[in-house]
């Protein structure tokens, strides 16, 4: 979706993907994989991989303007691993350690945005969008997982009751085909370029 609401731009910016290939292969591991096997034993596994890769991609050098992200460390830590613990799967030591990483690394180094881009997506249209993707991992994904993950992105940017909010939010509804996102993207398109020139997070 994204390459194809930045394509008539794309010279100006540069769009950095989760990087799945990265979480599926660690050394011939798929930790993506195991983790939605049995949150409860390879959480902790992935979450902190996850927060090294988005590490990566949040400090490495600007060569363009802007730098949109489809995910960031933010809401790896604010939604997912917070989801792991509030459900149980995550003890409260692997939570702990991994709070503590994630502070050290917002006080030491730069991992701010200047804008989210919150998609906000009914968890029914996304089940019905993650079934039709189609991939291997996500198969055994249920609704009440998504349902789950929704509430927590709601309190956290639209509630701003779970976790600091330090940029300014774009809510975008996308409950809708691709023709109608590239419309509200056009909408929208001075207020997602033109924030202060650092890095976008979608």
């Amino acid at each position: 979706m994204y390459k194809h609401l930045i394509k008539k731009d794309a010279r100006k910016r540069i769009v950095l993907k989760e990087p799945l290939s990265k979480w599926r292969n660690v050394r011939g591991h798929n930790i993506l994989g195991l983790m939605y096997q049995d949150a409860s034993r390879w959480g902790i596994t992935l979450q902190t991989y996850v927060q090294l890769t988005m590490l990566e991609q949040h400090t490495r050098p600007m060569i363009s303007p802007i730098r949109m992200m489809e995910r960031s460390i933010h809401s790896a830590k604010h939604i997912f691993v917070e989801n792991l613990y509030r459900s149980g799967k995550m003890p409260e030591v692997d939570y702990a350690v991994l709070s503590e990483w994630f502070d050290w690394i917002q006080n030491n180094t730069d991992v701010s945005v200047d804008l989210i881009v919150y998609l906000q997506t009914s968890p029914k249209v996304c089940y019905e969008r993650l079934k039709t993707r189609c991939r291997e991992e996500e198969k055994v994904i249920p609704l009440e997982y998504l349902e789950a993950i929704h509430e927590l992105y709601e309190e956290w940017l639209i509630k701003r009751a779970l976790f600091e909010v330090s940029c300014p939010v774009l809510v975008i509804g996308a409950d809708h085909d691709m023709q109608k996102m590239i419309e509200k993207y056009e909408e929208n398109r001075d207020q997602i370029l033109n924030p202060p020139d650092r890095q976008h997070n979608l």
